[in-house]
């Protein structure tokens, strides 16, 4: 069990808690037409609707916050910093992707961010597991969901080469 106070470790789950949702509402702000865009796109059959990745999303941004803060309360240790790093580099690479894909209709560089998505979460799930197998658990919903992304963001860019 962590040394951190009650105080201390909910105000640091607190605070990742925001910078998860920090992230999420940067890219968010580019997916404000998101929607009727996403109406638009020749989609694959498989495409859900787009009222699924808002309760989604929700759901892998309060799983990321919790493991990150899992890692974070526990002792230092060479793994935890670096952890940390990537799990942080992630999230702006995940945010990146609405503004590519959604407001920049940039379908190439939408694919290329969404495949080094992959790579660091992969990353982080291996350096969390180092710290605290539980949290690297909690990463896996995200890492599949950012698969199927992947594969849609491929197919949705090889569909719309007008638009994308």
């Amino acid at each position: 069990m962590p040394s951190r106070s009650i105080r201390a470790q909910t105000l640091g789950f607190m605070g990742w808690l925001a910078l998860v949702l920090l992230a999420g509402g940067l890219g968010a702000l580019a997916s404000v037409e998101a929607a009727s865009f996403y109406a638009q796109l020749n989609r694959p059959g498989w495409a859900p609707p787009a009222g699924v990745f808002g309760p989604v999303w929700s759901l892998l941004y309060g799983l990321m916050a919790v493991a990150a803060w899992l890692v974070w309360r526990e002792p230092a240790q060479p793994s935890r910093a670096p952890a940390l790093v990537v799990f942080v580099l992630q999230l702006a690479v995940n945010a990146l992707w609405s503004w590519l894909f959604f407001a920049w209709h940039r379908g190439a560089w939408a694919l290329a961010d969404v495949l080094l998505l992959l790579v660091l979460i992969a990353t982080a799930i291996a350096l969390f597991r180092r710290v605290r197998p539980l949290a690297a658990w909690l990463l896996w919903p995200y890492l599949a969901w950012v698969a199927f992304a992947s594969a849609l963001t491929w197919a949705m860019w090889r569909a719309n080469p007008g638009v994308l």
